[in-house]
């Protein structure tokens, strides 16, 4: 047993430290009765009792707050420090412990009894004391933390209690085990208690070291980032521990559950979840699988708006956005009207077709008003690649989803308003044919199992109104057309136009000019002077370039402060937009001999086409120029052919073939012209040329001739009315099966036209030759 002394000295309570006998270290004090305690304990013997605090916190410790045991210990040394700490140098002596507290109020002053170890040492203990050697020494190499130095400076220490204190000072413990290692007198016991502490420290070193070669071997060749990951990961899963990438897993649960997918797309977003979980974050695949999961949480699944089946109000939306287009109108009704009754409709799939600035885009936009649905629009021009529809397969690197699944996504609904725009725009290469992967989306009976190689799962496309827009029907492949309802839209009339400006174009100009209606105002006559002399389009997109022009300068004159408020009339537009363009009225100002006006129709609706014939004395040569087609080229053999056979009737020479060469010009050469319309054009020129007779200016005509003369059908017979109109024709020669495409020309341009159906040249010639001047 350890031999007992009881002794009176100052206290100094200890925070987070702990002192062991023969151990030497620096202490800081500060506190107030700390500081008292020692100048006590300076002025006496230098001997100061050192003890734990229970509780670090406590500034003012009480008797319940101190443990018992502690350290007698020598003040060897003591500095005050420029920040009133006192610094000093202790060396403990012997374990003691409280007998009770003496009363002082400038310091704390106990009184101990002291332990001393025995001398004594057995077999046992020393048996202990290599043990405790061989542990510590083994924990040494495990660690790394303790230097070989401090293991040789243990080796020379011959007393066991000593020993296990030193060693136990060296230890990572907490302030707990240390004061119960403190608290063991008995040398034996003591040993025995750091003998099992060391044994614990090393299971712990070894699992350490188990999960650094653990980690090692499954990273194998990766990189730095991917072993600190890993690492992270097994200590977590050592600790059972579930943040990280266990709680983003919960959190795409609960997501999948809430997204109110159909149960089979359901189960394969939980079977990709798993395969995420099981995935290491730093694998490329783990990203593959998180973009998939998010791009299925994504897209709307049940999510849809109610469709508003008021009539009549869905009737005033689309008659304020839009100022005619009555065809259009009628369809969104009808449509509106089947549903109301049938409560169930798959959507339709319209395709808008018409020159540019026509409002086919805004239309679409309108109709998705008045349904109340949302709308989202797809630009397909310049599309090529079959994967821009379909999607790329998951497997290559940046794969995303096609242009209908992500126009699915920004929609947010099931049943939008979905814009396919410049249809005919699209191309294809050696990378597949985009306009084949729309037949899918645009067939109703196809459309609700749409397959994405992205998705990779049917998505239902059904409830989806689709509307296709397009400048040219031609360039767009029979099997899509046969799809889709065709509306066309040829352009708008001269009294449309100005409805058009007047309530459309110059108030939203004004607005975004910054001006108002009691600043600019434009007169009707000013506006219809605009469209006949500065546009000729079919749209009204040049108009509202005119109007911001206007708007422009108005700005201009109110803020030099020249005027107050600006009115355009008809007198004063060419202040604000320059010179006329265009020259409106007659195709041509007279009567010409061999000169005839056709009716083209392009792609930015109808226009009006001059054919010239000249002839030069030669030997019957037909030459062609301006840049013509080869339907238009066999055209004018066609007409030549005819009226070679037919000169006697036709009052020309017989042998013409032989005494002259034949020029056949159509202007603006550098614009090609195609199209199998300007048969009797070309044929009325030629009589005209080689007759001596002139042509009426005011007459156009269109229609295909064969070698007998007679007359065949057209088409865009409404958009090549409309150019006859803007070009200032009244009279309009046409084949007599086009007769039913009348109908189509609206009432204010077909009231002021005269329409002469033909069945053969010889009519065509009746009603465009003047009888005189024939040679």
């Amino acid at each position: 047993m350890a031999e007992k002394k009881e002794l009176i000295v100052p206290l100094l309570p200890l925070r987070g430290l702990l002192v062991y006998p023969t151990m030497v270290l620096h202490l800081d004090v500060g506190r107030e009765k700390s500081v008292q305690a020692l100048e006590k304990a300076m002025v006496d013997d230098h001997l100061i009792f050192l003890t734990t605090q229970k509780d670090m916190s406590i500034d003012e410790p009480s008797e319940d707050d101190l443990y018992k045991m502690g350290t007698l210990t020598k003040v060897k040394q003591m500095l005050k420090l420029p920040n009133g700490t006192i610094r000093v140098l202790v060396e403990g002596l012997k374990r003691a412990e409280i007998v009770s507290f003496q009363e002082n109020s400038n310091y704390y002053s106990v009184s101990i009894e002291t332990s001393e170890d025995r001398d004594t040492k057995d077999v046992e203990d020393e048996a202990l004391m290599r043990t405790m050697l061989e542990y510590f020494e083994q924990y040494i190499k495990l660690s790394k933390k303790i230097s070989a130095e401090t293991y040789s400076s243990v080796t020379d220490i011959e007393e066991p209690g000593r020993m296990a204190d030193i060693i136990s000072s060296h230890l990572p413990l907490k302030q707990k085990e240390k004061q119960e290692i403190l608290e063991t007198i008995e040398v034996k016991d003591r040993m025995n208690r750091v003998i099992d502490i060391i044994h614990n420290e090393k299971e712990v070193l070894n699992l350490e070291k188990k999960i650094g070669q653990r980690v090692k071997r499954s990273m194998e060749r990766t990189q730095k980032e991917y072993y600190l990951r890993e690492q992270m990961k097994a200590i977590q899963k050592e600790l059972g521990d579930k943040e990280g990438k266990t709680g983003e897993i919960a959190d795409l649960t609960e997501k999948i559950d809430n997204a109110g997918m159909p149960e089979r797309i359901k189960q394969i977003a939980f079977k990709e979840l798993d395969r995420y979980e099981k995935v290491p974050s730093s694998s490329a695949e783990s990203a593959v699988i998180r973009n998939y999961i998010e791009w299925l949480l994504a897209l709307p699944w049940s999510k849809k708006t109610e469709d508003d089946l008021d009539i009549n109000r869905a009737e005033k939306i689309l008659n304020k956005d839009h100022y005619g287009l009555e065809k259009v109108k009628e369809r969104v009704l009808e449509y509106l009207s089947v549903q109301k009754l049938t409560n169930s409709l798959r959507g339709p799939i319209l395709c808008l077709a018409g020159p540019p600035g026509v409002g086919k885009t805004s239309l679409a936009r309108s109709i998705a008003r008045s349904l109340n649905r949302n709308f989202v629009r797809v630009s397909l021009g310049g599309v090529r690649d079959e994967s821009e529809v379909r999607g790329h397969r998951r497997t290559y690197v940046g794969a995303m989803p096609g242009r209908i699944i992500q126009g699915m996504k920004k929609a947010g609904t099931i049943n939008p308003v979905f814009l396919l725009d410049e249809i005919d725009k699209m191309s294809n290469d050696f990378r597949g044919d985009p306009s084949a992967a729309m037949l899918e989306v645009l067939d109703p009976e196809q459309n609700n199992n749409f397959s994405d190689h992205f998705i990779e799962e049917a998505y239902d496309l059904s409830k989806v109104m689709f509307i296709a827009t397009a400048n040219n029907l031609s360039t767009v492949p029979g099997p899509l057309l046969d799809r889709m309802e065709i509306i066309t839209i040829a352009g708008y009339t001269e009294l449309e136009k100005v409805h058009i400006t007047r309530d459309h174009l110059l108030p939203k100009q004004v607005k975004e000019h910054g001006l108002s209606k009691g600043i600019l105002q434009v007169r009707d006559d000013a506006i219809l002077k605009i469209i006949r002399h500065y546009t000729r389009e079919a749209g009204v997109r040049s108009m509202e370039r005119q109007m911001a022009t206007i708007c422009r300068k108005t700005a201009k004159i109110i803020v030099s402060g020249e005027k107050k408020r600006v009115i355009i009339t008809e007198k004063n537009v060419e202040e604000f937009l320059g010179k006329p363009i265009f020259h409106y009225g007659q195709a041509e100002l007279e009567d010409q001999v061999g000169v005839a006006t056709g009716l083209a129709y392009t792609t930015v609706g109808g226009d009006t086409l001059q054919i010239e014939v000249s002839l030069s004395p030669g030997k019957g040569k037909l030459i062609l120029t301006g840049k013509l087609g080869d339907v238009m080229k066999e055209s004018a053999q066609a007409a030549f052919s005819y009226v070679r056979s037919k000169t006697k009737e036709l009052g020309i020479e017989e042998d013409f073939h032989e005494k002259y060469d034949i020029h056949i010009h159509v202007p603006e050469g550098a614009v090609p012209k195609d199209g199998p319309s300007a048969g009797i054009t070309i044929a009325t020129a030629l009589v005209s040329a080689l007759s001596g007779r002139s042509i009426r200016k005011e007459v156009g005509m269109t229609g295909e001739i064969t070698l007998r003369g007679r007359v065949l059908p057209i088409g865009g017979l409404k958009e090549k009315t409309l150019g006859a109109h803007r070009a200032g024709l009244t009279k309009i020669i046409l084949p007599k099966d086009n007769e039913k495409d009348i109908d189509e020309i609206p009432d204010s341009v077909r009231n002021n036209m005269e329409f002469v159906l033909v069945s053969h040249l010889d009519e065509v010639l009746k009603h465009a030759l003047n009888d005189g001047g024939v040679e």
